[in-house]
């Protein structure tokens, strides 16, 4: 566990710059779980935001809590190190990416990188997860970054980091990050301090 204070959204916009840089770089890995804890206006979408745009998506970035669920594309950076152009915000959730063979022989990340951003603050009841339709999700390629995630208690697979908000002030944020995961260790050791 690792212990952070947001004094300023800068200090927001630059942890989410260090986690997409964290996320993306190779050899990376095609699945990956974020949870985001806090109450209401903690800055869980202010942080997905900022992620997301530091991950290339361009546009405008929606809150899902009507829609449960707003899908992303991003391009991740080829085994070599280049990175491949373009961002889209236009995703298929039924439709993850194909990785091709020399891609996945060679444990390169695919040219397209699926993220599904939830929130279950409407939820009543777990079970409204499942019926939804979200275990096939939650079992394919991609990232899939979860606001309110207790809301689907007990059906949602563990993830691989939990980023806890805490209001102290209109600003300032107290953040814990637990890695429940060999891959979410390895992400909090390549994150700063």
């Amino acid at each position: 566990m690792r212990c952070l204070s947001w004094r300023t959204e800068d200090d927001t916009r630059a942890f989410a710059a260090a986690l997409a840089a964290a996320l993306t770089a190779p050899p990376g890995c095609h699945s990956l779980g974020v949870e985001l804890q806090g109450e209401l206006g903690a800055g869980k979408t202010t942080l997905v935001r900022h992620l997301l745009q530091a991950m290339g998506v361009e546009g405008r970035i929606k809150s899902p809590t009507y829609a449960v669920v707003e899908p992303y594309t991003v391009t991740l950076p080829s085994a070599a190190g280049q990175a491949r152009p373009e961002a889209s915000p236009e995703a298929s959730p039924e439709t993850p990416p194909e990785v091709s063979p020399v891609d996945a022989a060679a444990g390169a990340h695919p040219a397209a990188w699926p993220v599904w951003h939830f929130d279950f603050y409407r939820f009543n009841d777990p079970a409204e997860w499942e019926d939804a339709g979200f275990r096939d999700i939650f079992a394919s390629p991609g990232l899939k970054l979860v606001e309110w995630p207790e809301k689907a208690a007990g059906l949602l697979p563990p993830a691989d980091l939990v980023l806890r908000i805490e209001v102290l002030d209109d600003t300032a944020r107290a953040v814990q990050l637990l890695a429940q995961t060999p891959l979410g260790a390895t992400l909090l050791k390549g994150l700063p301090a």
